[in-house]
């Protein structure tokens, strides 16, 4: 969300930002919030007067009761009635003017970085780097469902039954295989200097409104019925929120956080959800890292997290490149975005396998975090990314470790988490 006197200042800039993202319907919306933040100016200017006014004449009263001019108190009696109803009926208005401001201001896209490619959707999204040799073996590479099936490491069908479409049951190697994965991926965010978090699972809607837009709660949290609460589709959501109105001594930061989490997800729109698959599900786990830090550190520590995904999948042989995101196609909080993107050799194209955001200020904004320092406190940045998120990242992993006889090589730096197991292979049903 952005500050409404940088708006009131940048209309203008404001409104180019909005055509950058084509959503040009959000144009009228500047001109709205301008209109009526006048009128709450000039309410507010006379709410001031009558209650300045108000004070001076209660004071007058006073004196003219000590002279006997008992008349003359009635009088000014009835005019300080006459200020209060007034200012009885203009606090309401203050308060729906500012309402109806805030949920204007709330769709009202953030500025994007001056380096962002302008696009329409992600079509247009600009290849950034590649690392690693994509490689196409001379042996087929099956569907991943089919590689799991094989070593007898998953269920889809008895999940339908259960759960209906979006779920599965993964058993055997595969499930260790996805825990192992984990547990690498949290050590090897430890082991960058960040703190190990198992956050909250479920959060308030005022948390979910300060983490992210309306269309993207919309489309992603399931809500509890009769509750105010959200499952989390992410870890960066609790994470975020555990700062929720509060005051960093500019000390404590950079706060370099990583945090393990089930991730829940509706998955509405047009991807929609597979049938026969571990891509696109409405439940998933995830090693998340978060960094909350000094403005002018953001972009910094911007390309050191999505680099930390990147060097994690190399560790694992996968080849990876990154994607920097274009204007139509950051959520409306994002300042600047970098997907990271795994190379799949059967379909021979990378594919989406972890998101990289900077957010700026519009977080802390929205839910109250600031830092102190000598010269006053200010809104600290926000980022996020996605370390991995098995079952997904286990597709990129079948995939490139799948040798010719069938087996999956397990590379070198997870074998710990396996037992030592250097191979997965066929297993007895």
């Amino acid at each position: 969300m952005l500050d409404i006197k940088f708006l009131r200042a940048n209309p203008d800039m404001v409104k180019e930002n909005i055509r950058k993202k084509f959503q040009d319907e959000k144009l009228v919306l500047v001109d709205e919030i301008l209109e009526m933040d006048k009128e709450i100016r000039d309410v507010r200017t006379r709410y001031e007067y009558l209650r300045s006014q108000r004070n001076s004449i209660s004071k007058e009263i006073g004196g003219l009761m000590a002279k006997g001019q008992k008349e003359e108190a009635q009088a000014k009696k009835a005019e300080v009635v006459a200020m209060a109803d007034e200012m009885n009926e203009l606090q309401p208005r203050l308060d729906k003017l500012n309402d109806e401001i805030r949920q204007r201001m709330l769709v009202i896209p953030n500025i994007i970085d001056d380096s962002v490619p302008i696009g329409k959707d992600d079509s247009e999204n600009v290849e950034l780097e590649r690392f690693g040799e994509p490689v196409v073996p001379d042996y087929e590479v099956p569907y991943h469902v089919d590689i799991m099936e094989r070593l007898n490491g998953i269920d889809l069908d008895s999940a339908r039954k259960t759960s209906g479409a979006g779920f599965y049951y993964l058993k055997g190697d595969i499930a260790r295989l996805h825990s192992a994965i984990l547990s690498y991926g949290r050590d090897f965010m430890i082991d960058r200097g960040f703190t190990y978090y198992i956050p909250p699972y479920m959060i308030h809607g005022n948390v979910v409104n300060g983490v992210m837009s309306f269309s993207e709660m919309e489309n992603m949290m399931y809500k509890i019925e009769g509750e105010d609460l959200y499952l989390i589709g992410t870890s960066e959501h609790s994470m975020i929120g555990k700062f929720i109105d509060t005051i960093l001594d500019e000390d404590q930061l950079p706060q370099t956080l990583t945090s393990y989490s089930p991730c829940f997800r509706k998955e509405v729109g047009a991807h929609g959800i597979e049938e026969r698959g571990v891509y696109r599900i409405h439940q998933f786990e995830k090693q998340e890292m978060v960094v909350v830090c000094r403005p002018e550190e953001s972009m910094d520590w911007f390309k050191k997290l999505y680099m930390n995904t990147v060097e994690f999948f190399r560790s694992l042989d996968i080849p990876v490149r990154t994607l920097e995101c274009c204007s139509g196609d950051l959520a409306d909080l994002k300042v600047k975005s970098v997907d990271v993107e795994a190379w799949s050799p059967r379909q021979q194209k990378y594919f989406e396998v972890g998101s990289c955001s900077n957010l700026g200020d519009a977080q802390a904004r929205r839910l109250g975090i600031r830092v102190r320092n000598k010269g006053g406190n200010y809104l600290p940045h926000t980022l996020n990314n996605t370390v991995v998120a098995p079952p997904r990242m286990l597709i990129a992993f079948l995939e490139n470790n799948l040798q010719a006889d069938g087996r999956v090589r397990i590379p070198e730096a997870l074998r710990m988490y396996m037992g030592g197991k250097e191979y997965l292979e066929k297993a007895p049903r």
